[in-house]
């Protein structure tokens, strides 16, 4: 005769308690091991968190330069942006996101990407500059760090004061209160928010420029819907699907990034 099969509760339940019973086995394992290694070693065991304060001058110095060293690395990305022609470029993506009302396409990653690759694109010159008096003769062993340095920083200045306004750079200038100097003679500390304030100003420009043609739309959609009684239907249904028909006919993408390397003397 055969009997009834077995439930899947009763062998959850078997289950249960095998893996239980193996538990208790490992914890008894566990202890016996601590007691022994207890009883082998009778020697306390210490951990103490604490912080060794440099004692000579020479060594706060080295200390001081390693957290100064490792800021600048933190920035570093930042700095780069900031001096380069990646400010405007992302600003000017991002008022064309905004115009074609479209909130996440093309998505973050994307816009940040291509606005790199524009920007290795755009500072090449500037680059090739760098390394053929920089970069390389430093690797050769012809000149310093600090020399190396003076010449890398002369281009980016003069990259920077190429596109920014003088009245920007002027600006800073009186801010620091550094009196009349000469051009190739400024100090980096007013190049650069300098050159970060005329960047912005100039990406505002063209983000408005960029939204004039699409506002246009906007407007003339919503006179219609409204000549038609169709009030219930946002405009932003209809005027979107047109915006982006439009972008794609006059093939947008090239126009703007055409402008965007015009802008920049390409």
């Amino acid at each position: 005769m055969i009997g009834k099969p077995r439930t899947f509760t009763h062998s959850a339940a078997r289950l249960f308690a095998w893996v239980m019973g193996l538990l208790v086995l490992m914890g008894f394992g566990a202890a016996e091991a601590a007691a022994q290694i207890t009883n082998t070693n009778n020697a306390p065991f210490n951990f103490n968190i604490g912080m060794n304060l440099p004692s000579s001058a020479k060594e706060i110095d080295v200390a001081i330069r390693i957290v100064f060293l490792m800021t600048i690395l933190t920035l570093a990305p930042s700095l780069v942006m900031l001096m380069t022609s990646f400010t405007r470029i992302i600003i000017v993506f991002s008022f064309l996101r905004n115009a074609l009302s479209l909130q996440g396409v093309p998505a973050n990653q994307l816009l940040i990407g291509f606005s790199l690759f524009l920007t290795f694109f755009i500072m090449k010159p500037t680059y090739d500059q760098i390394d053929a008096d920089a970069v390389k003769p430093y690797s050769a062993g012809q000149i310093s760090g600090p020399v190396a340095f003076e010449r890398a920083s002369g281009h980016m200045k003069q990259f920077m004061l190429r596109q920014a306004r003088p009245r920007d750079v002027d600006f800073f200038v009186s801010l620091a209160k550094i009196g009349p100097t000469p051009v190739d003679q400024l100090p980096m500390t007013v190049v650069i928010p300098g050159f970060v304030l005329s960047e912005l100003r100039t990406g505002f420009q063209m983000g408005f420029l960029l939204f004039i043609p699409f506002i246009l739309i906007d407007f003339v959609v919503a006179i219609v819907l409204m000549s038609l009684g169709l009030m219930f239907l946002p405009p932003m249904t209809v005027s979107m699907p047109l915006k982006i028909l439009l972008f794609v006919l006059v093939d947008g993408w090239t126009l703007v990034v055409r402008s965007l390397a015009a802008s920049f003397g390409i």
